[in-house]
């Protein structure tokens, strides 16, 4: 299993050509106040999986608060299918809105990946106090 990319964006679609359109990439939100809540945001990833790795794979996903604490799971599965001849390797493109999430501290949380018996760090998110902030 390799990770090609993950982001969070305000939108993204997958196509049928195998393209992923993103648009709004982010890594920072700004926060008036703590709890802070964003209304919408889109996880994006992009895994791509060994000939060894065909068959049905388990995956979560946490949202790691700023002292390591799960503040949010995705939990799911993907089929991988077995590669063909002159077809790039399998890959299963995730596009995960989500909604109404709770940032409880500012600080930096990070998603992170479990899946094909590891864990990798996919993407951070900074949480910055400013009074200002809308």
């Amino acid at each position: 299993m390799k990770v090609l990319y993950a982001v969070l964006c305000e939108d993204a679609q997958a196509r049928d050509d195998g393209r992923m359109d993103v648009h709004g990439i982010f890594h920072q939100l700004y926060a008036p106040g703590f709890p802070a809540q964003q209304d919408r945001l889109v996880l994006v990833v992009n895994i791509e999986w060994s000939d060894a790795e065909a068959g049905r794979n388990e995956f979560r996903i946490d949202m790691l608060d700023p002292s390591g604490s799960p503040a949010l799971t995705i939990t799911g599965h993907t089929d991988v299918g077995v590669r063909q001849k002159r077809d790039a390797p399998p890959q299963t493109r995730i596009v995960m809105p989500l909604e109404g999430v709770v940032f409880p501290t500012e600080g930096t949380y990070e998603f992170e990946l479990h899946a094909a018996e590891s864990q990798t760090k996919i993407a951070n998110l900074h949480l910055i106090h400013d009074p200002e902030a809308r």
